[in-house]
């Protein structure tokens, strides 16, 4: 564990020492942005410079998008009217699940092989064998379930009553331990090997974050204490965490955190995205209270990226279809 924590350490300091190093100007990707935002969904083809709604019929009713999940050319959206899919990468759109808000939806880690599908609702879990085309409930009813992460087998769910953990599916559930104060649980991280290594972090809202080493059956602060985030993000062996005291970054599991806020005007944050990982991890996007920010390094300096005066909720990306431009430049 130790040396992959150090070798992790070394690439991502090579990678943030580039990052710092170029042009902005340079660089060269072939990826869609996706925000979603308190009043719909958004789309930007050069790298966050510019945004356009995405106002394809078909996505009446949507309100503001809590998350968006792209699988190849099929796109979800889940947001304040349902759950909302597209097999065009959002050229189109139907909707798949209706009279419930959708929070949070998670794929299987192969969806070409399992098309099964979780949708965290305001009403608890939903589960879709056929890739969205029908739904079952699947537990915690009653419960607004915000976060999913499924590692395999275990299938972890964190929302209004704390986080649980299910190794069926969300069949059966093994309930918040001891140690994690009640509260609307908004953010999760797992380890990257959660089966032989089950540490699990839970940012909970206006307690800060706390940390497990046993899949949730025991509880420790890590940090942060009286504040609200509402992300929480693995790249290397460092944890971002985004909220409402804007971006903080750990590399010893929570005892320290230090504040990445150089350039961003606003401290209320939604979400942070590393596209570019584990590549170029160091660029990341991260979506506030009035709209996006960009970083070249890792959350060193911050920069102004589009829709200025929206709430952005979500970010999400993936290869644009062949006939877009192919190479867009910031």
């Amino acid at each position: 564990m130790a040396r992959r924590i150090a070798a992790a350490a070394l690439l991502l300091g090579a990678t943030l020492a580039a990052a710092q190093t170029r042009d902005r100007g340079a660089v060269v990707t072939t990826l869609t942005l996706f925000a979603g935002t308190d009043r719909g969904l958004y789309r930007s083809h050069n790298w966050g410079l510019d945004w356009e709604p995405v106002q394809q019929a078909g996505l009446e009713g949507l309100g503001a998008v809590h998350q968006v999940l792209p699988i190849g050319p099929r796109v979800y959206a889940g947001g304040d009217g349902g759950l909302y899919l597209s097999d065009d990468f959002g050229a189109t759109w139907s909707r798949a699940l209706a009279g419930t808000t959708v929070l949070s939806v998670l794929s299987s880690r192969y969806p070409t092989a399992d098309p099964t599908l979780f949708a965290g609702t305001t009403e608890g879990l939903v589960r879709s064998p056929d890739a969205g085309r029908t739904f079952r409930a699947a537990g915690l009813r009653g419960s607004a379930v915000r976060r999913l992460e499924w590692p395999g087998p275990a299938l972890v769910m964190a929302g209004s009553n704390g986080v649980a953990v299910s190794s069926d599916g969300g069949a059966t559930l093994q309930p918040s331990g001891s140690g994690l104060p009640p509260g609307n649980v908004l953010a999760i991280a797992l380890s990257s090997y959660f089966s032989i290594d089950p540490v699990l972090f839970a940012g909970v809202e206006e307690k800060g974050v706390h940390r497990s080493p046993d899949a949730g059956q025991t509880w420790l602060p890590a940090g942060l204490g009286g504040e609200t985030v509402r992300d929480l993000v693995w790249l290397g062996p460092f944890l971002y965490a985004a909220g409402d005291m804007g971006v903080r970054r750990t590399e010893d599991l929570g005892r320290n955190w230090t504040a990445l806020n150089e350039g961003l005007k606003v401290a209320k944050s939604y979400q942070l995205m590393f596209p570019l990982a584990p590549a170029a991890g160091a660029e990341a996007f991260l979506g506030t209270e009035d709209g996006v920010f960009h970083t070249p390094d890792g959350g060193l300096h911050w920069n102004g990226s589009g829709l200025k005066g929206r709430r952005v909720l979500c970010l999400a990306t993936f290869p644009p279809p062949v006939e877009d431009p192919l190479v867009k430049r910031r």
